[in-house]
C-alpha cells in the first residue's frame, strides 16, 4: 500500500531535528555543577543517521568521578529516548578511565548497579538528593539576595517571604525547578527559606543559614568555573572547546523544518 504525501511532505520524513537534539541534551545538568551539561561543553558532538542518534560526552579530566560521568551519560539517553521519531539512541562517554565500562553498561540498560557492579557506590537515589539539595541551597540564596538588593527587608525578616514576593525571572525560574526536584511546594503562598523537608528556618537560624547557603553557590560557581578551564586546557590542541558540538546530519531523509 502506497502512503500519501501530505502537503508535499514525506510521511516518512523524521520530523525530529538537530534543535530537538540540543534541546533535550540541555535539560541534563552536571550533578555536581547544577549547569547544563550543554552550556558546560560536555557535549562532544551528535551524529543523525537513518537509525537514530549517536551522542559523544567528554568531561574536564579522565578522573572525574565515576558515578556522576555515569548519572550525566544516564540522563542524557533518557532525555534524547523521549523524542518522537528519533530512532536508536546511542551515547558514549569518550576519555574517561571507566568509558568502556560506562559504555557497555549504557548499552545494555544495565543500570548503574549492574554496570559498576560490587564498585557501586550508594544509591544514586541518594547521590541525586544530595545534589539536588545543593541546588536548592544555591538558588534560594540567589533569589533572597536579589531581593534584599530591591527591597528595605532586613535580614531578620526573610522568613516572611513567600513565593509569590519574588520577582518573576530566571533565578525565581530555577528556584522553582529545584523545589519541584526536591518535592517541594511552587504555591505562591509558600515560604521561601526553608529547609529541604519545606520546614521553616526559624528567624534566629536565618543568618547562618543564609551564609550556608551563600558559600554552596559560591562553591559550585567556583567549580564550574575550574572545570571549564580544565576542559579547555584538554582538548585545546585537538578541537574547538566551545559549548556548541559537532553536529552532522547523514540522514537520507532531512525534516522539512
Amino acid at each position: 500500500m502506497t502512503t500519501l504525501a501530505v502537503d508535499g511532505i514525506d510521511p516518512a520524513t523524521p520530523s525530529c531535528t538537530e534543535q530537538d537534539v540540543l534541546m533535550a541534551l540541555s535539560t541534563v545538568t552536571d550533578p555536581e555543577l547544577d549547569e547544563p551539561i550543554t552550556d558546560l561543553g560536555f557535549v562532544r558532538s551528535v551524529t543523525l543517521d537513518d537509525d537514530g542518534v549517536t551522542v559523544h560526552l567528554r568531561l574536564p579530566t579522565a578522573f572525574c568521578s565515576p558515578n556522576f560521568a555515569y548519572l550525566m551519560a544516564s540522563d542524557a539517553l533518557d532525555a534524547l529516548r523521549l523524542i518522537e521519531d528519533l530512532g536508536e539512541v546511542r551515547v558514549l562517554l569518550d576519555d574517561h578511565h571507566d568509558s568502556d565500562k560506562i559504555n557497555a553498561g549504557l548499552a545494555a540498560d544495565a543500570g548503574y548497579v549492574g554496570t559498576f557492579g560490587s564498585e557501586a557506590e550508594d544509591s544514586l537515589l541518594e547521590l541525586r538528593r544530595t545534589f539536588l539539595s545543593k541546588a536548592h541551597a544555591a538558588a534560594m540564596e540567589r533569589c533572597v539576595e536579589a531581593h534584599l538588593k530591591t527591597t528595605d527587608l532586613g535580614v531578620n525578616e526573610i522568613y516572611r517571604l513567600t513565593l509569590s514576593d519574588l520577582a518573576p525571572g530566571k533565578y525565581k525560574a530555577a528556584l522553582l525547578r529545584r523545589r519541584i526536584g526536591i518535592g517541594l511546594s511552587i504555591c505562591p503562598a509558600s515560604r521561601v527559606f526553608v529547609d529541604d523537608d519545606g520546614k521553616r528556618i526559624p528567624p534566629d537560624a536565618v543568618p547562618m543559614r543564609l551564609r550556608f547557603a551563600k558559600s554552596v553557590r559560591i562553591s559550585m560557581e567556583g567549580n564550574a568555573h575550574f572545570c571549564r578551564g580544565l576542559l579547555a586546557t584538554r582538548y585545546a590542541d585537538s578541537e574547538s572547546v566551545g559549548t556548541t558540538p559537532r553536529i552532522t546530519d547523514l540522514r537520507t531523509l532531512r525534516s522539512p523544518r
